[in-house]
């Protein structure tokens, strides 16, 4: 948990000053947690929970723009999929939108802040493979 918790502080409290008492909570006790690895140093993470929500979804800044984040999304997905969790959602941060669009999310509802960041909730709608 000591990995997880470096990369959440990082990238969610260090780079986006959200509060302490806002990022750590009782649900990463039972949530399912992920973590990516570049050349064996653990630089991304996610947790799912068993209410399909995909959350706390960081890759650290250097490692960024290579793909990493896409495998872990995907990863999660596969996961949470064999485990019959569904259905898949999350809270994407509005500058997320467009990476989780290509993953296969879609908008739901309106806009909402959180910890002072504007999100929308995003639902997974798996590509059709019939055609």
């Amino acid at each position: 948990m000591s990995t997880l918790r470096f990369i959440r502080t990082c990238v969610f409290i260090e780079e986006q000053n959200v509060p302490v008492e806002l990022e750590w909570d009782d649900a990463d006790e039972t949530a399912f947690h992920f973590l990516a690895y570049y050349h064996q140093e653990p630089v991304a993470c996610a947790r799912l929970l068993v209410s399909g929500q995909i959350g706390r979804m960081a890759v650290l800044e250097p490692f960024r723009c290579k793909g990493i984040g896409k495998v872990l999304l995907s990863a999660v997905i596969n996961f949470a999929e064999k485990q019959n969790v569904a259905p898949v959602f999350l809270h994407a941060q509005n500058q997320a939108i467009p990476f989780y669009e290509k993953a296969g999310f879609k908008i739901k509802g309106v806009e909402f802040m959180d910890a002072g960041i504007a999100h929308h909730e995003m639902t997974y709608a798996p590509p059709n493979d019939g055609g």
